[in-house]
């Protein structure tokens, strides 16, 4: 109950200052994001400890290239390029109405609301804090209770470095969650499952507040008979265990040429075994966050074992594992049946299940059977195909050759479709989602708009047969 008058007072406190202050300066809004930075700059070390603790194994050198070195080029993308941003733009105006003129003038919504998961807790509460920031808004922020001792570093780190009334942290359980979705933000951004993202979005329509939902989905990377087979190895294997799997964007499963299945996963096996020679007492090897999401994905292992399918287990030193480290091997799975849970849900693991294909319109049929994914990897050099598979599906974002790498692309937008999301943020694409853009038409002086006032008459008829032939 304390938590829960604890968001309702910290949000009117927040929506005070926003009334007071709705258009923050460039220079305010500047020395906000350089505060943002200095928190990361100044904290690394902490954050990656916190981090670390809370999955039991998180690699230092991990958190600190997919958390804090994304979240830094962020900010100093905002910051160097917001003057731009922030500028009332000239807009075309129609002929009938000249010689008025139409601007653009992008304006701070309000207060944000932010809510981040456990898998990057770090990179995703503070790159959406960053486009809110910019924008001009008040920001309130929930991080996950799965990562307990991050969220209150999180809440001094934001205390030392910000007033309330500019941003502030939340923690707290799901209870808290559910009455943090439920204030009448101005707009809110969720990072999370599409499970969890339908009810953040029924809650927020209570309300009319607008959202954006980063979900996830199942994201299939394609191996073309053009591709470069070794450097795709290697790439997907990267992709898939970075976090031990743990990752929204993450390969969810793998679509191999007819008959190369068992050839490829050979090759999976060796990749994975180069990156991590050893897996319980390796620090550059991430652990599952808890005993539950362990236990999900051990309980998928075993239903696909069971029903036949081909399991092979990635365990170079032939180490026991999860028996209190939380530690899981990765797992290759051919000839999987598509009922079995690891070919319905989301994985979020370090298990790859490995489909073949006959033909280029066999793979876009089975990624168009499926949900829309937040994320699709095509790897070929054949480009008849690769156009085919870009303009005959429909995924959140690609990347071609390579895995995740336009997740970090400031200049374009990052956003889910369909069952894995809507929205979309990074860049000037975060600081337009976070803003308003006001249209404003500036009348002038010398219009005739008067001459099409009551009372109508032969003049009227004339200017309106005129408009009709210019417009």
């Amino acid at each position: 109950m304390l938590q829960t008058r604890q968001i309702g007072v910290r949000f009117e406190a927040q929506c005070r200052a926003f009334e007071k202050e709705p258009f923050p300066s460039l220079d305010m809004r500047k020395d906000r994001l350089k505060r943002l930075l200095a928190l990361t700059d100044k904290h690394e070390a902490e954050i990656c400890a916190a981090i670390d603790s809370d999955f039991s194994g998180r690699s230092a050198q991990e958190t600190r290239l997919a958390e804090l070195f994304v979240v830094r080029a962020g900010i100093r993308h905002a910051i160097r390029h917001l003057r731009g941003w922030m500028r009332e733009r000239r807009v075309a105006t129609s002929l009938p109405f000249l010689p008025g003129r139409n601007r653009l003038l992008p304006q701070p919504l309000g207060v944000v609301g932010i809510v981040s998961p456990w898998n990057y807790p770090f990179q995703l509460a503070i790159a959406p804090a960053t486009a809110a920031l910019a924008a001009g808004n008040r920001v309130l922020l929930k991080p996950s209770e799965l990562t307990p001792k991050f969220s209150d570093l999180l809440a001094r780190l934001v205390e030392e470095h910000f007033s309330p009334d500019e941003m502030s942290v939340v923690v707290g359980d799901a209870d808290v969650g559910k009455t943090f979705v439920s204030m009448p933000f101005d707009h809110l951004l969720f990072t999370g499952s599409t499970a969890v993202g339908r009810q953040v979005a029924l809650a927020a329509a209570a309300n009319l507040t607008p959202v954006t939902l980063e979900l996830g989905g199942k994201s299939p990377a394609i191996f073309d008979a053009s591709c470069d087979l070794d450097a795709a190895v290697a790439s997907v294997a990267y992709g898939k265990l970075l976090n031990a799997g743990q990752t929204c964007i993450a390969p969810d499963y793998l679509m191999v040429p007819q008959g190369q299945g068992a050839a490829i996963a050979a090759k999976l096996a060796a990749a994975m075994a180069r990156l991590y020679p050893r897996l319980r007492d390796n620090p550059d090897y991430t652990a599952i966050v808890s005993e539950r999401h362990h236990r999900r994905l051990s309980e998928m292992i075993a239903e696909a074992c069971e029903a036949g399918a081909d399991v092979t287990e990635v365990n170079p030193a032939n180490e026991k594992l999860g028996v209190g480290d939380r530690k899981m091997a990765p797992v290759l799975v051919r000839n999987a049946a598509e009922n079995l849970r690891l070919m319905r849900e989301e994985i979020f693991g370090p298990v790859l299940p490995i489909l073949e294909y006959g033909t280029v319109d066999d793979a876009i049929e089975h990624v168009n059977r499926g949900e829309r994914p937040l994320a699709l990897y095509w790897f070929g050099k054949n480009s008849a195909n690769r156009q085919r598979m870009m303009r005959e599906t429909v995924a959140g974002g690609v990347t071609v050759n390579d895995c995740m790498m336009h997740l970090v692309q400031e200049r374009q937008p990052f956003g889910g479709v369909g069952e894995s999301g809507m929205g979309a943020y990074h860049g000037e694409w975060g600081f337009r989602t976070f803003s308003k853009e006001k249209p404003i038409f500036v009348q002038s002086r010398l219009s005739a708009g008067g001459l099409l006032r009551p009372p109508y008459g032969r003049t009227f008829e004339r200017l309106f047969r005129l408009l009709n032939l210019i417009g």
